[in-house]
């Protein structure tokens, strides 16, 4: 089974190279490096699911918060 996490995009390298992309990913205050290979059109207050380092998809707020919501109320049992 595999846990990806989504985080807040908070910056964006401008790397020349496609796959070398890389942003500072926000994760409630955990600030990561993440490759951006995956989401080309990431962008900055984006919402990403991570995995090992790599942004997988881009995701709306709401369903980021619903799932960091999620994480909350496992923590807490």
């Amino acid at each position: 089974m595999c846990l990806a996490i989504p985080g807040q995009i908070i910056s964006i390298s401008d790397d020349a190279e496609p796959l070398m992309r890389t942003g500072k990913v926000s994760f409630g205050g955990v600030v990561k490096t993440v490759n951006l290979a995956y989401v080309p059109e990431a962008k900055v207050g984006d919402y990403a699911i991570v995995h090992v380092g790599f942004a997988l998809s881009i995701i709306d707020e709401g369903e980021a918060q619903e799932t960091l919501d999620y994480f909350k109320q496992i923590q807490e049992v």
